[in-house]
């Protein structure tokens, strides 16, 4: 057997977990104004009361815009990629910004995920109150009164496992001196960059120096390497790939050369962590071969936007998008959202009561892709455009014979679920019907 198969199997037998008591407080958070799109009947009653009512989006006091989640695409997404992780021999740990949900981090926990990737000590906060226990933050953590804290949160609960990057020795030297007097040492990855990319050492002599001030600090233990190559390419095409192959490569090798050099502290397996949601294939394929016979090694991906997909970017580039690139199942375009119809000042202009403030436009623009007359009744809508956003409207090209009127719904796909999750504080959960809302998902941006 691979050392990363046995690196896996013994992953696996320690799965991380969460505070279901928090969890279950969550459901008693009472709504008010400050949830927008909410039906205005629902304020007071506690999250998980609403969520259970059977409400309509369009018939039950929801005002537009509003963003929703398909509770089918989000199982179906959840399966996929467990299963795709499972068949190629790779943990995740996804990256928990993409949505900041409790409610979908023990989802995703639930099927199988090794952990929860946090990018800032914010975010840690967060997933701490509801109790995440295993925790890669994907930065180098400098910040004193952020280690501070850690420290104390390491002293006070003794499952909670914790790992953050160091790409320079100012890092280490920092990290050291505010984490002095620690219950116990901090976990770090030297963290491999690229010239062009983000953070990251960018060659090995810089990396083996980080390594060795890690080895040497009285608080902290060297387990392993890790990066991101979402950065260094685009596109998909064959140039790209080629670099995000190389990266892999260098990534892998360099966790080799900690092994060799003797740097890693302990008998626990290498950790090696990379994977966006653009290229995990790649990652997987060369963080899960290529390592010397004798060294356990546990490959993880941090992919995050697997969970919801989208109509856009994502469609695009992911592995598993409309064009897969791997054998598996493509996942399910997960978000939509609503908006009524508020202006048809030209013939062939309407205006949504939509625009930058509810839905995402960093990655490309909204998607028409169904029309909900007053009258009741979805249907496809082709050839619709969205042009432009502004804070709270969206400019549609209407072709020939558009049967948009003032006051129709139309549902638009979104592209790069990262820039909307953090509009939305409370997400509407729909069932096979796009309508019926059986769970409201709360975030914590």
């Amino acid at each position: 057997m691979r050392s990363t198969q046995s690196a896996l199997h013994i992953a696996q037998r320690r799965p991380a977990t969460m505070d279901t008591a928090a969890l279950r407080a969550l459901g008693e958070e009472r709504l008010d104004w400050r949830f927008k799109a909410l039906p205005s009947d629902w304020e007071g009653r506690p999250l998980a009361e609403a969520a259970a009512s059977g409400a309509r989006l369009f018939d039950d006091g929801f005002v537009g815009p509003v963003v929703v989640l398909g509770a089918a695409a989000l199982d179906h997404n959840l399966r996929a990629m467990a299963d795709w992780c499972a068949a190629h021999g790779v943990a995740l740990a996804p990256h928990g910004k993409t949505t900041m949900a409790p409610q979908l981090f023990a989802r995703q926990l639930e099927h199988g995920a090794w952990g929860i990737t946090a990018a800032n000590a914010s975010q840690l906060r967060v997933y701490r109150a509801f109790g995440v226990s295993r925790v890669l933050l994907a930065n180098q953590l400098v910040d004193p009164a952020a280690l501070h804290w850690l420290a104390a949160e390491l002293g006070r609960d003794p499952a909670f496992e914790f790992c953050c990057w160091a790409d320079s020795v100012r890092g280490v030297e920092l990290m050291t001196e505010a984490l002095a007097g620690a219950p116990r040492p901090v976990d770090v990855l030297v963290e491999l960059g690229a010239g062009g990319g983000r953070t990251g050492v960018r060659d090995r002599e810089t990396a083996l120096a980080v390594a060795a001030a890690v080895r040497d600090s009285p608080v902290l233990r060297l387990r392993g390497a890790g990066g991101y190559e979402g950065a260094l390419a685009h596109d998909t095409g064959a140039e790209a790939l080629a670099r995000i192959t190389s990266y892999v490569d260098d990534l892998r090798a360099l966790t080799i050369a900690l092994a060799e050099g003797g740097y890693a502290a302990g008998d626990a397996p290498l950790l090696v962590t990379a994977g966006g949601s653009a290229y995990f294939d790649l990652v997987a394929e060369g963080l899960s071969s290529g390592w010397p016979g004798d060294l356990a090694v546990l490959p993880i991906l941090r992919s995050g936007a697997y969970l919801t997909h989208d109509d856009g970017f994502y469609r695009a580039m992911s592995p598993l998008g409309a064009a897969p690139r791997v054998e598996g199942t493509p996942f399910e375009p997960a978000l939509r959202a609503w908006a009524q119809v508020t202006s048809r000042p030209e013939p062939d202009l309407a205006l949504l009561t939509l625009g930058k403030r509810d839905a995402s436009f960093d990655e490309g623009l909204p998607e028409p892709q169904l029309h909900r007359p007053r009258g009741g009744g979805v249907r496809e809508l082709a050839g619709h455009t969205v042009t432009k956003l502004n804070d709270q409207h969206a400019f549609v090209a209407l072709p020939p014979g558009s049967p948009l009127e003032v006051g129709d719904w139309v549902g638009l796909g979104l592209s790069h679920p990262c820039t909307v999750f953090d509009k939305w504080p409370v997400v509407p959960v729909v069932g096979e019907d796009g309508e019926t809302v059986i769970d409201l998902v709360r975030t914590y941006f």
